[in-house]
C-alpha cells in the first residue's frame, strides 16, 4: 500500500520513455474519436454498448497515462563530455 507520502514524492523517467508515453496518449485519444465516431454505423445495441465502453476504457487509460506524466519528471540528458 502507498502511504500518502509516497505519493507525493516525484520520480524521474527518460525522454525517450516520456515521448514514448505521450505517442500512446496521442494513439488511444485518435481511437477513442475513431471508435465514437462509429456507434453511428453501429445497429446492435450490445454493440453499441461493448463499442462505448471501449471508448470510456481508452480514454480512461488517457487520463491515468497524463496524470502519470504529471507527477513524473523528465531526467535530464546526460552531458556528451565528462566533466
Amino acid at each position: 500500500m502507498i502511504s500518502k507520502c509516497a505519493a507525493h514524492v516525484g520520480f524521474e523517467i527518460s525522454p525517450r520513455f516520456r515521448r514514448s508515453v505521450e505517442e500512446r496518449i496521442s494513439r488511444l485519444e485518435r481511437d477513442a474519436e475513431h471508435d465514437e465516431a462509429q456507434v453511428a454505423v453501429l445497429e446492435d445495441c450490445d454493440h453499441i454498448r461493448r463499442q462505448m465502453r471501449l471508448v470510456a476504457m481508452q480514454r480512461s487509460e488517457a487520463l491515468r497515462m497524463r496524470l502519470f506524466l504529471d507527477r513524473a519528471r523528465t531526467r535530464l540528458p546526460r552531458p556528451l563530455i565528462e566533466l
